[in-house]
């Protein structure tokens, strides 16, 4: 019973923690919305990336006009799982499970790991050297949640009228958007995905049993 107490607990801690870090990621935005406005007031779109056709090729790295990209990794925390190996942080081969270098699939090393609590670890993104490469996105999509996504960050962006990035993206994820919606970020988890994860904090809260004398059995 008190393992089973101090498990949900862990689960709780979790929950607020998620909650709490994408809400104040959505503050910030919402700050930096109120400015995008202003600074655009008189133009009628701005440039933004759907999460949902990115593919994250790299071009956004390579192809913006200015010397570092205004296009950034964003983490959606409500959507993370809290991997103890998550594939947006180390590489398809990591040496060993640790933050070495060696073992991350960024090449700027953005993306902060650390500890929560058995088996949880927390990603957040160091913006300043994120270089909107997308590798991290890559490995999320392929073999996580996808709570890892690129975004045109507005207090960096020209907004040029022929975006040389929307020019070159394989896959047209490059759209306008209006001043007042200036992110279109990922939503909260669906409904069947919700109910996959909670499936699994209940087991972890209630452990299977193994069963008594199992194997004895000529």
């Amino acid at each position: 019973m008190g393992e089973n107490k101090r498990l949900q607990a862990g689960v709780t801690r979790r929950r607020f923690l998620r909650d709490s870090l994408w809400g104040t990621c959505l503050a910030g935005l919402g700050v930096l919305t109120g400015f995008v406005v202003g600074k655009h007031r008189k133009t009628n779109t701005l440039w933004q990336i759907d999460p949902y056709t990115c593919i994250a090729c790299g071009n956004c790295a390579t192809y913006c006009v200015l010397d570092e990209s205004a296009v950034k990794c964003m983490h959606a925390f409500s959507v993370c799982g809290y991997c103890r190996i998550c594939f947006g942080f180390f590489g398809p081969e990591p040496v060993d499970i640790t933050e070495g270098a060696e073992n991350q699939v960024c090449p700027t090393g953005a993306i902060k790991r650390t500890f929560v609590e058995e088996p949880y670890y927390e990603y957040i993104i160091d913006e300043k050297l994120c270089n909107g490469c997308g590798k991290c996105v890559k490995g999320c999509n392929a073999f996580g949640n996808g709570s890892l996504f690129l975004q045109v960050r507005h207090d960096r962006c020209l907004n040029c009228n022929e975006c040389s990035i929307a020019a070159a993206c394989p896959s047209g994820a490059w759209k306008r958007v209006p001043p007042q919606q200036p992110y279109l970020l990922k939503p909260a988890l669906s409904p069947s995905a919700a109910l996959r994860v909670n499936s699994a904090e209940r087991m972890a809260a209630h452990p299977p049993q193994a069963e008594h004398g199992a194997g004895n059995h000529a």
